[in-house]
């Protein structure tokens, strides 16, 4: 009896079926457990960077000698860098084409600012959907596997004359298993989705709340010296 409850050897005596989806969430939770892993390092860097640009941002630096740094930087600079970058570019095309309504100026480089964020945010928020499926869906696929598992277990019994409980426990624990497998890869997608989209938010306020000051520097800037760039 012992023997026969013996995790590997219930996973290797399990129908042809239950052994495949036994497979499918096992591969779904190393993927999950990757993009996990993956995410954790990649959140941490984007905190990191953002937090080092913005002290050198706040640090009193002209504007145009950090436009021109992160000019150089171009695709290794933090996210909110980008979206400076993205906003200062627009803002300096439009002087250079000689816009005179202000408004119109600030307009364009905050355009330029959302759209750089959204393509940040987009980056940021890379793999999370698949977490969240694979939170949702693999207890029901575990499921499956669970009632195809039983299924199979009982129509084996039926050609038995003489059902014991040591005849249904190892084909009904079979079947578990997959149910099991399946908790295991849907319970740390769920909490990493949770703590991943809270941190996320974060991100995305950190980013809006610098586009906003970022804003109003530039209005100062268009009121107070139009021909220069480096008033604060």
């Amino acid at each position: 009896m012992n023997q026969d409850l013996n995790i590997l050897h219930l996973v290797t005596q399990a129908s042809l079926v239950v052994q495949l989806v036994m497979a499918i969430l096992l591969m779904v939770s190393l993927a999950s457990w990757t993009v996990i892993f993956g995410k954790l390092v990649g959140l941490r860097r984007v905190r990191g960077d953002n937090d080092e640009f913005e002290r050198e941002f706040w640090s009193g630096r002209p504007v145009n000698e950090l436009f021109a740094q992160s000019e150089r930087r171009a695709e290794q600079g933090a996210p909110m860098e980008r979206i400076f970058t993205a906003g200062m570019r627009e803002f300096m095309k439009l002087r250079e084409r000689r816009v005179a309504d202000s408004g119109a100026l600030l307009d364009g480089a905050r355009r330029a600012m959302r759209a750089s964020f959204q393509r940040e945010l987009d980056t940021v928020e890379s793999n999370l959907s698949f977490l969240a499926t694979v939170g949702s869906v693999s207890p029901y696929v575990g499921l499956f596997g669970t009632v195809w598992g039983i299924m199979h277990a009982f129509s084996g019994l039926s050609n038995l004359q003489q059902v014991t409980l040591a005849t249904v426990a190892p084909g009904i624990a079979e079947a578990l298993v997959a149910t099991a497998i399946g908790l295991f890869a849907a319970i740390p997608a769920v909490i990493a989705y949770n703590r991943f989209a809270r941190d996320i938010d974060r991100i995305a306020i950190q980013l809006e709340t610098f586009m906003e000051e970022f804003s109003n520097i530039l209005a100062r800037n268009v009121a107070q010296a139009p021909s220069g760039g480096n008033a604060r």
